[in-house]
């Protein structure tokens, strides 16, 4: 090629030298790896960082479950006004599998199957960490009930929803035995619920 050796040498030692797989096993093992006070470092900003998220996870979930419960009572509430249009000799159902299908096919909705309300969850009276019941007047046929859905547990949510046939949804805050009352949905205020 027209270069000498003195110049060829001089370029390759302007290059970094690489390792070789002696130069890895002859060095020090007593550097290898990572100290203990490093790990224990990385394992504390973890612990502050999952110490900060776990508790906005959990509040959000129970957001959702509200929003969820809300969502529902509606839901209810709209079957119900089908379902006392369509039954008016019984008026409102007293029940929430009478608004569902309750084990049936829908090919022909009766009264104790109305088929109004396809989530099964929503029917058997738990969903997304809410239970929820309806109560009658005991009157034939209904001509009130109220519909309620309150949390399982304090995780899954803090605010009881209440609604009845006006349709007027009510959502009770965790401090409403201590004199913070009901309000209703959209209504402003700050007790935790939203």
């Amino acid at each position: 090629m027209g270069y000498s050796s003195a110049q060829l040498s001089g370029y390759f030692c302007a290059m970094p030298r690489v390792r070789t797989q002696s130069g890895i096993r002859n060095a020090n093992p007593r550097l290898a790896g990572f100290s203990l006070v490093e790990v224990l470092v990385v394992v504390m900003v973890l612990m502050v960082i999952a110490a900060i998220a776990i508790p906005n996870l959990v509040h959000g979930k129970m957001r959702a479950n509200e929003a969820s419960a809300v969502a529902s009572v509606k839901t209810i509430n709209t079957a119900e006004y089908m379902y006392n249009n369509a039954y008016p000799d019984v008026g409102y159902s007293s029940s929430l599998a009478n608004l569902g299908s309750n084990g049936s096919t829908c090919e022909t909705p009766t009264s104790t199957n109305a088929c109004l309300i396809m989530d099964e969850a929503l029917t058997s009276g738990i969903k997304s960490g809410y239970v929820f019941e309806i109560v009658g007047d005991g009157n034939k046929p209904t001509v009130t009930y109220t519909v309620s859905a309150s949390p399982e547990s304090a995780v899954s949510g803090r605010c009881s929803i209440s609604s009845s046939q006006g349709g007027e949804v009510r959502i009770s805050g965790p401090n409403a035995s201590s004199g913070g009352g009901d309000k209703s949905v959209g209504a402003s205020g700050n007790d935790g619920c939203e």
